[in-house]
């Protein structure tokens, strides 16, 4: 198998912030869902509570992959981008592909 040819960077920061910009999207929209609950009927309500909770993970989880998307950006500045944080060896663009903000190679993630 024939390694895959590296992406240009600017194609990934693109990437990165186009992701941030639809994960500020969904957070928002979370958000106007999580305030919009006031239903006076107490069986109603604690369904929609149920709602809510499965809406709050996945905020939580967009939170992080944010996060995590910042941290890969900074690595694009500081040019660090595409390495290990771990080991320092550079991360295989299939990994990159699927997780662009992964910090470590594929050996020191498992």
């Amino acid at each position: 198998m024939q390694a895959q040819a590296p992406k240009p960077i600017s194609v990934r920061k693109a990437a990165l912030r186009q992701r941030l910009v639809e994960l500020g999207a969904r957070l928002e929209a979370i958000e106007e869902e999580l305030d919009s609950h006031h239903n006076p009927d107490w069986e109603d309500l604690a369904t929609e509570r149920e709602g809510d909770e499965v809406l709050e993970a996945t905020g939580q989880a967009g939170l992080a992959e944010i996060s995590q998307i910042r941290a890969a950006l900074r690595r694009i500045e500081d040019g660090s981008y595409g390495f290990c944080v771990r080991c320092g060896e550079p991360i295989a663009e299939a990994r990159l592909d699927a997780l662009p903000w992964t910090p470590l190679c594929r050996s020191c993630a498992q």
